[in-house]
C-alpha cells in the first residue's frame, strides 16, 4: 500500500473540488515519489463536473508532480520526509481577525500613495450635496 492510499484510501463516493484538488496534489507527489496511480488520478478528474473544475484538478496534480521532484532532485532523500513534508505538512489556518491589510485602508503599499484611488469619506456628502448655484 502506497503513501497516498494508507492516507486518502480510494474507497470515495463524490469529492468536492477541494478535496479533489488535494487528492490530486497528493496524487502527483506521489507519483514523483514513483508511486503510479493513474486510475485514481483518472477518477477523482472524472468526479468534476465542469472543464474549469477538470483544469484546476489538473494544475494541482501537476504542481503536486513538480514540487516532488524539486523536494527529492536525484532519488537521494528518503520518499515519506518528502510525502510528510509537501503532503502532510502543517495546515495553515487564517483567522478573519487578522487578515492582513496592508497600509491605509488595506490598500496595497504601491497604490497607497496614489490619492487618485483615495476612498470617500461617508461622513462627507459634498460631493452628493446639491449644488450652491442651484439654490435661490
Amino acid at each position: 500500500m502506497g503513501l497516498y492510499e494508507q492516507k486518502y484510501g480510494t474507497s470515495w463516493a463524490t469529492l468536492d473540488r477541494d478535496e479533489a484538488t488535494e487528492r490530486a496534489y497528493a496524487l502527483g507527489v506521489a507519483e514523483s515519489l514513483g508511486e503510479y496511480n493513474r486510475e485514481e488520478f483518472e477518477a477523482v478528474h472524472d468526479e468534476m463536473d465542469t472543464a474549469y473544475t477538470k483544469s484546476i484538478v489538473e494544475l494541482a496534480f501537476r504542481e503536486g508532480k513538480n514540487e516532488g521532484r524539486e523536494a527529492a532532485p536525484a532519488g537521494d532523500a528518503d520518499d515519506e520526509q518528502v510525502w510528510d513534508e509537501l503532503v502532510e505538512g502543517e495546515t495553515v489556518t487564517v483567522d478573519e481577525d487578522e487578515l492582513p491589510t496592508g497600509g491605509r485602508d488595506g490598500l496595497p503599499e504601491a497604490v497607497e500613495k496614489f490619492e487618485a484611488i483615495e476612498k470617500p469619506d461617508p461622513e462627507e456628502i459634498d460631493a452628493t450635496d446639491r449644488p450652491d448655484f442651484l439654490d435661490k
